[in-house]
């Protein structure tokens, strides 16, 4: 199938929302094709390149169906738009002629799962790991990173093993009983998907790492490869923000409105 691109230095992952603001005219153009049609296009990662006014860029091989679910046009033509990632795809061919923007003959990808029994265990312990890594994000007295908003509703139970891996933290990170009750409310919001797929595209969406990291996740040749590198990338990260040694900077391409 064919279908027009747009190049980001971001990875849209399936199920997770992304807001654009369009001003360049070739990709105006391009969404004023797709709202006619109700047809999706395609996100892929600029490998090499810059985002605005350029014509040649390097491009990742797998990207992601992007499904506009709401549209605003602005005055002067340019649009506000949120998007949802809606599956992936791999890049038989592009053509740079065809059009103003790229456009790309795809291959869809079909989702594997893997071992069933061991994607089940991984989905389980990365998901309460992962409710960890969110309480260890917020900032702690007296420093200046700004909270994560989370806008995904997420149902948790209480679970001993993941407190247990929490502590009390290093430092006396939960020394305040208070902020750590606020903590432990705001990770039992979230209601995590019983699907182990779905679960790992939505923590692939939401984890923050630089893009590159994001694209190898999307790529993964299963939900349990996935899984298993999401863990290891969690253990990671809970280790260097249990000593605050990693300076949290939220990540663009999910707390903030992408500029083409």
């Amino acid at each position: 199938m064919e279908i027009p691109l747009f190049p980001l230095h971001a990875v849209l992952c399936p199920g997770i929302a992304l807001p654009l603001h369009i001003f360049e005219p070739r990709y105006r153009l391009l969404t004023e094709r797709c709202l006619a049609d109700s047809s999706p296009f395609g996100i892929v990662l600029i490998v090499d390149g810059r985002e605005v006014g350029s014509d040649s860029v390097s491009i990742a091989s797998v990207g992601t169906f992007a499904e506009i679910r709401e549209s605003s046009r602005l005055p002067d033509g340019r649009y506000d738009l949120l998007v949802v990632g809606s599956g992936r795809f791999a890049i038989e061919r592009v053509d740079e002629s065809k059009e103003p923007y790229l456009v790309a003959e795809v291959n869809p990808i079909e989702d594997e799962l893997g071992d069933a029994d061991r994607a089940s265990t991984l989905a389980d312990r990365t998901m309460r790991r992962f409710v960890a890594y969110l309480q260890l994000l917020q900032p702690m007295e007296g420093e200046t990173a700004e909270e994560i908003d989370v806008r995904v509703e997420i149902e948790t139970e209480g679970d001993p093993a993941a407190e247990g891996e929490e502590g009390a933290g290093e430092g006396g990170i939960h020394a305040d009983p208070e902020r750590s009750k606020e903590l432990d409310a705001a990770a039992r919001r979230l209601v995590i998907p019983d699907d182990p797929t779905t679960l790992s595209y939505l923590l692939s969406g939401i984890i923050q790492v630089d893009p590159l990291r994001r694209q190898k996740l999307l790529e993964a040749e299963s939900t349990e490869v996935r899984l298993a590198a999401l863990d290891h990338l969690i253990d990671r990260e809970l280790w260097m923000l249990r000593r605050r040694l990693r300076q949290f900077a939220p990540d663009s391409a999910t707390v903030s409105t992408r500029r083409n």
